[in-house]
C-alpha cells in the first residue's frame, strides 16, 4: 500500500508550505490565548504554544520530505547496481514533489529496463560468437590434422564464419557509436533506385534457399542527398529484418514514393508473412530487444539492427516507424530528400 502525506492535494509545493506556515502560526496563536484566558502566565503560555506548533509543522514536514528520504536511499540502492527500488510515497500527489517522485520510478525503471537488456546482449553475443567461432576452430582443426583437405569449398565455410563474426563486430562497433552520439556523415548525391538495388543484392544472396521474394517499386531517375554508407544500414537492417521475420517462402515489398509537399522519400518495407502487436511498435527500437526470428531459425539476432536504423535515419534528419497495414509488418521509412544539416532542424525545431 502506498504510503500517504499529510499534505499532497495542491498542485505547488509552495501553496503546500505556505498552508502549513499558516496553520502552524494560527495553532500558536489560539494556544497562547487559551492559555493565557484560563489565567497561565505568558512566560508559560508562549514557549508551549510554540512548542506545540512547531511540533506539528514537525509531523506536516516529515510528510512532505519523507518522498525525497526515500529517492535518497534509493539512489544509494541504484548505485551499488540495485535498480529494482522504487519511490512509495507521494507518487499520487500533485505537486512537484510527487511530479519528482514518479520521474524518479520512470527514471529507474528504464535503467533497470536497461541493465536487463545489456545482460541478455552479452547472453546474446555470445551465443552469437559461439557458431561461428566453433565451426572455425572444427574446420581449422581437421585441416591441421589432415583430417579434410583446404579445398576450395572448405576455405569458403572458413570464409562465411568469418564474415559472420564481422557482420557481429560491425554491429557491436556501431552500437558503440550510437551511445558515444557519434554522427560523422558524408552527404552526396546518389540514385535512389540504384542504391536499393544495390543494398537488396547480398540480401537476396545471403538469404539462401529460404525462398522469399523480393518486390522493388521504385520509381527511376529519383535522386536524393545524403550518406549512403548510413543509409545502407539503414535499409540493410530494415529489410534483413523483415527477411528474418518472414516465414519461408513469402514475400517482401520495397516500396518507394516521393512526397513532394514535404520533400522528403517515402520507403515502406512491407513483410506480409507476420504482424507486430500495436504495444511493441515503439519497442521493437529500443536497444538490445530481441525479436523471436522467423519460425524455426531460434534466434531473433543481437537486438541492434533496428536501434541502429533508427540512429542512422535520425542523423539524416529522418525517421523509422512501424504503421499499421493489413498486408503485414510495415516499416515506414521517411528522409529528407535533401540533406538538412544539424543546425538548420535545430532552427526549425525538428
Amino acid at each position: 500500500m502506498k504510503a500517504r502525506r499529510p499534505i499532497g492535494m495542491f498542485s505547488s509545493l509552495k501553496a503546500e508550505l505556505s498552508v502549513l506556515i499558516v496553520l502552524a502560526s494560527s495553532i500558536a496563536f489560539i494556544l497562547a490565548w487559551q492559555f493565557l484566558k484560563w489565567g497561565w502566565s505568558g512566560w508559560l503560555a508562549m514557549p508551549l504554544s510554540m512548542i506545540v506548533a512547531l511540533s506539528f509543522t514537525y509531523l506536516f514536514s516529515h510528510g512532505l520530505t519523507a518522498p525525497l528520504r526515500q529517492m535518497r536511499d534509493a539512489a544509494k540502492a541504484m548505485a551499488d547496481g540495485d535498480y529494482t527500488v522504487r519511490v512509495k510515497t507521494a507518487t499520487d500527489s500533485r505537486d512537484e514533489i510527487g511530479q519528482l517522485a514518479r520521474s524518479f520510478n520512470e527514471m529507474a525503471e528504464e535503467l533497470e529496463h536497461a541493465d536487463q537488456m545489456r545482460r541478455d546482449m552479452v547472453a546474446n553475443v555470445s551465443h552469437e560468437l559461439r557458431t561461428p567461432v566453433s565451426a572455425l576452430q572444427a574446420l581449422v582443426e581437421n585441416m591441421a590434422d589432415g583430417v579434410v583437405e583446404p579445398t576450395p569449398a572448405n576455405l569458403e565455410g572458413i570464409l562465411d564464419q568469418t564474415h559472420k563474426l564481422s557482420d557481429l563486430i560491425a554491429f557491436l562497433l556501431d552500437m558503440s557509436r550510437v551511445e558515444a552520439g557519434a554522427a560523422s556523415l558524408e552527404i552526396e548525391i546518389f540514385d535512389f533506385g540504384e542504391f536499393i538495388d544495390d543494398t537488396v543484392k547480398p540480401l537476396e544472396i545471403a538469404d539462401g534457399g529460404h525462398a522469399h521474394d523480393i518486390h522493388l517499386q521504385v520509381p527511376e531517375h529519383l535522386r536524393m542527398e545524403g550518406d549512403p554508407n548510413r543509409l545502407r544500414q539503414l535499409f540493410t537492417n530494415i529489410i534483413a529484418n523483415a527477411l528474418k521475420h518472414s516465414p519461408d517462402g513469402t514475400s517482401v515489398l520495397i516500396e518507394t514514393h516521393e512526397d513532394e509537399t514535404n520533400g522528403t522519400v517515402v520507403t515502406n518495407v512491407v513483410n506480409y508473412g507476420s504482424q507486430i502487436p500495436e504495444e511493441a511498435r515503439s519497442l521493437i527500437f529500443r536497444r538490445y530487444v530481441k525479436g523471436a526470428g522467423r519460425p524455426g531459425t531460434g534466434s531473433g539476432g543481437t537486438g541492434l539492427g533496428l536501434s541502429i536504423a533508427r540512429w542512422a535515419a535520425g542523423l539524416h534528419g529522418g525517421t523509422v516507424k512501424v504503421v499499421p497495414d493489413d498486408r503485414g509488418a510495415n516499416f515506414e521509412i521517411t528522409l529528407p530528400k535533401y540533406h538538412i544539416t544539424e543546425d538548420e532542424r535545430t532552427a526549425s525545431g525538428t
